[in-house]
């Protein structure tokens, strides 16, 4: 240890021998006093300052090694040495400023989530916890290790998507355009998952064996009415593609139905069954087992005021709650919830409006958001809770069912150009603040 230390002066500090051999008297003085507290003492150096925090040569080393390793278990070659120095460095400094933001709103992970993200990662691999912490060793990985990486990534995704989607807006026109494209019918239409029964006729069977068919499929399709289990009849009969799979279909949208099909499934109930039709491949018997999508979609609905207060340099996380907590105290002791929202409230978008966000539908707000709405009671306001944007207090006015069946598929049509639009606007936005920031690379 005294050698490493020495070692390390030597070369960073520029020491003389003369010099040198008078703090290694000193040196040693020191360390015989203190030998019982001395510990191994790492060498490190800074590699990069982004903002107020700093990038280690250990961490970027360590994700270097970390992704050899996982490239080489997926036979896939290797960048150059400079390159993949230089790639890796880069996600470094775009991370930090992305946690130094998460920082600054307050947002944390839970050790229950990350421990739901573990189990869920050890199932999908489907290995016990011995063998993935054994995966993870043979990686160069800990089981922390992962779990802190799991953090960041986490935080960086709430980060993403709390700022990149305020910077996507997707014009009514553009909703139009995308429902009346081809595509947009597609992806807008019913979901149905069928199960399939089928007689099979050749085209040139005689008559006779065409009514034996016939008179089958009629025979299969009573029993069904009467209650017998469609997959074992389709097992048993059935001469389509998916018979030994109990003739089930899986998932389709109407555009992936033959004509036929697309026809019929329209009219049935969930748990019904077709009455046999004919094609040129003979005749068929559809079950509808569930359906997604289409028809008339009710949804309760919640009209909300609320109140923003966002931390900043000169408000601290706690202090701006605090503030809530007196602000939420006025309105209680008789002050209009609207007049406090406007002179209070640090949401652009509704405090001229008293802090008014209108008839709600579900999936409009962020998880937290929605969740203090649907538990505050109508006419009730809610404590101080915390989302991405800042902490908010709110006020349930009233609440309904309405049929939102055109809203819903507008709703899906935007999510859908939305996701579209993210990815570009990630990169735009992860440019603007790797461009903004204050970063040295040292090496």
């Amino acid at each position: 240890m005294l050698t490493t230390t020495l070692k390390y002066l030597h070369l960073n500090a520029g020491l003389n021998s003369s010099k040198l051999h008078k703090l290694s008297l000193s040196l040693i003085t020191v360390f015989c006093c203190t030998w019982v507290q001395a510990q191994t003492v790492l060498l490190d150096k800074i590699i990069a300052i982004v903002d107020n925090d700093v990038v280690m040569a250990s961490e970027l080393d360590r994700q270097i090694k970390m992704i050899k390793s996982r490239l080489q278990a997926q036979n896939t070659e290797l960048p150059p040495e400079d390159v993949l120095r230089s790639q890796v460095l880069e996600h470094l400094i775009v991370e930090r400023l992305q946690l130094q933001m998460a920082e600054r709103q307050g947002l944390e992970i839970s050790e229950s989530d990350l421990d739901q993200a573990l189990a869920r990662m050890q199932q999908a691999n489907k290995l016990s916890r011995e063998q993935f912490i054994e995966q993870l060793r043979q990686e160069g990985m800990s089981l922390n290790t992962l779990k802190e990486q799991i953090r960041r990534e986490m935080l960086t995704n709430q980060i993403q998507k709390g700022f990149v989607n305020r910077r996507i807006r997707i014009s009514n026109q553009e909703i139009n355009n995308f429902l009346n494209s081809k595509e947009g019918k597609f992806w807008t239409s019913p979901d149905y998952r069928l199960g399939h029964i089928l007689i099979p006729v050749s085209p040139s069977a005689s008559a006779d064996d065409a009514s034996h068919a016939r008179a089958l499929a009629e025979n299969i399709y009573l029993r069904l009415k009467r209650g017998e289990d469609f997959k074992q009849l389709a097992i048993a009969h059935s001469g389509g593609q998916r018979a030994l799979q109990g003739g089930d279909l899986g998932w389709r949208k109407t555009a992936q139905l033959p004509g036929l099909f697309a026809e019929m499934v329209p009219s049935l109930e969930v748990g019904g069954v077709s009455q046999p039709f004919r094609s040129d491949a003979g005749y068929h018997i559809l079950k509808l087992y569930e359906k997604k999508g289409g028809g008339q979609q009710i949804v309760k609905q919640s009209k909300v005021r609320h109140i923003l207060v966002k931390p900043s340099t000169i408000l601290s996380d706690e202090d701006a709650r605090k503030k809530l907590i007196k602000l939420r105290q006025q309105i209680l002791d008789g002050a209009e919830f609207a007049e406090v929202a406007r002179e209070h409230s640090e949401d652009i978008g509704s405090m001229l409006s008293g802090g008014d966000l209108g008839w709600s539908t579900p999936g409009q707000f962020v998880p937290a958001f929605e969740s203090t709405m649907e538990q505050t009671p109508v006419g009730a306001i809610s404590d101080p809770f915390r989302t991405q944007f800042g902490w908010h207090i709110l006020k349930v006015e009233d609440r309904r069912e309405q049929d939102m069946s055109e809203q819903v598929i507008r709703n899906q049509a935007r999510n859908i150009l939305r996701k579209r639009r993210f990815e570009e606007e990630l990169q735009n936005w992860l440019q603007e603040k790797r461009d903004e920031a204050y970063v040295e690379i040292k090496e």
